[in-house]
Order: structure tokens, then C-alpha cells, then sequence
């Protein structure tokens, strides 16, 4: 087996700044883990809490230190820095090759969907963003590796698209559409979801929106790891 990973993201209309920052680390017993945060409002200073934030989570991972943990010591840092004032939510989803599992630590009130096949399960327990009080727990969830199993999770930005026309964007319909259609890539996943959401704000996304699709599919080629990373600017 290999497991993919996908990226699409864009900044809020008109904002050069994105307040989603988004990293990958290698875990030091195998694996890797993608770390995703969404500072409060936009811009700059969004940029600087989820920046902080992710900087916290991906040092603390790459010592070896839990995601649940590292998600606390976060919010933990936050609250104090920013006195309870500012809020940022997370996701981190860890390929753990010790225990092949992945591991989805959730702060965050937009749900992570789960697609095996066609079938598709959504985590939407309520879950609290950091910063906002001392000890702010995770929602963890632990998931065995497998052939065929994709993970979709994203900001709130997704979800806000088409909100100030009325028609609001429906994840769960959008994603249900390709998996029915088709068996498609994680980067097509990701590209079609945040194509229907630019349409729906008419292209000018009404806030930042990042998206981040796993999948594992049967081991193809040699060795190597590889990324891809694309990067447009003016």
C-alpha cells in the first residue's frame, strides 16, 4: 500500500494573506503527519495564530510527542499568548507506520469525512477550537489503513461558499457525486471541491479555504517518497 496526499487551497478574495497555514512533518518513528490550522477572521493577523499554532503542533510531533498532546499544548500556548482572546481550529491526520493506523485529531466544528468505496461516514461530533480556555481537548479518531480508504477535511471556508448568494456549499453531496461517478485521485478530490466552491462565491472566494484529501491505494513504482508542491504568485 501507499498513501497520497492532496492540497488545494486559496486565499480569501482580494486578502494576500492566507490565515490557513498548512505543514507536513515526518513522524521519527515512520510516518508523516499533515497539520492544518485556521487562525481566527483573515489576513495577516490570522496568518500569525495559525502559523504559531502549527509551528507548536509540528515541533512537538517531530520529538515524538502524541497528536492529542501536542493539540493541547497548543491550544494551551495560544490561550495564554492571546488571553483567551483569539481562537484557531486544527486537524492534524498522522500516517502512522507503527501501528498502521491514521490518526484524525480534530479542533475544529466543520466534520472530516471518511469514504471506503462508496460508502462515506462524516465525524461531526462537536469540537472546540483552541485558545478559547485552558485544556481544550481533541476529538481523536483512529483509523486502520486499508486499500480504498480516502480522508477529506478542510476549513471553514469550504462550508461558507455560496452563503451570502443562499446556496450554501454541500460538501456531502459534492464528494458523494465523485465517488459515485468515479474512483477519482486525491488531487481531483481536492480541485473539485474548491472548483464548486469558487463557483458558488463567483469567483471570489468569500473566505480562505484549504483542502486536504488522503488516500490509500495500492503501492505503485519503486521506493521513493515524492511531493509535488505548486505555489502561484504575481
Amino acid at each position: 500500500m501507499e498513501v497520497q496526499i492532496a492540497v488545494a487551497k486559496i486565499n480569501k478574495y482580494a486578502v494576500s494573506e492566507s490565515g490557513d497555514t498548512l505543514e507536513v512533518v515526518e513522524r521519527p518513528n515512520g510516518g508523516l503527519s499533515v497539520v492544518l490550522a485556521d487562525g481566527q477572521t483573515s489576513g495577516r493577523g490570522a496568518k500569525a495564530v495559525s502559523s504559531l499554532v502549527v509551528r507548536k503542533v509540528i515541533g512537538l510531533l517531530a520529538e515524538g510527542v502524541r497528536d492529542g498532546a501536542a493539540a493541547r499544548a497548543a491550544s494551551d500556548s495560544l490561550f495564554t499568548e492571546k488571553k483567551g482572546k483569539v481562537s484557531c481550529t486544527l486537524n492534524i491526520a498522522s500516517v502512522d507506520l507503527l501501528t498502521h493506523t491514521l490518526v484524525l485529531t480534530r479542533n475544529n466544528p466543520v466534520p472530516i469525512f471518511i469514504c471506503r468505496g462508496y460508502e462515506m461516514d462524516c465525524l461531526q461530533n462537536d469540537s472546540s477550537p483552541l485558545g478559547i480556555a485552558r485544556d481544550i481537548r481533541p476529538l481523536i479518531n483512529e483509523i486502520n489503513l486499508e486499500t480504498g480508504l480516502t480522508v477529506v477535511l478542510y476549513t471553514d471556508g469550504l462550508v461558507h461558499a455560496g452563503k451570502r448568494k443562499g446556496q450554501p456549499m454541500d460538501v456531502c453531496t459534492n464528494l458523494q457525486a465523485l465517488l459515485d461517478d468515479q474512483d477519482p485521485q486525491p488531487q481531483e478530490i481536492a480541485d473539485v471541491l474548491l472548483d464548486q466552491a469558487i463557483r458558488l462565491d463567483e469567483g471570489r472566494p468569500a473566505d480562505d479555504i484549504s483542502i486536504v484529501v488522503l488516500k490509500v491505494v495500492h503501492r505503485q513504482g519503486d521506493e521513493v517518497r515524492r511531493m509535488m508542491v505548486r505555489l502561484p504568485f504575481n
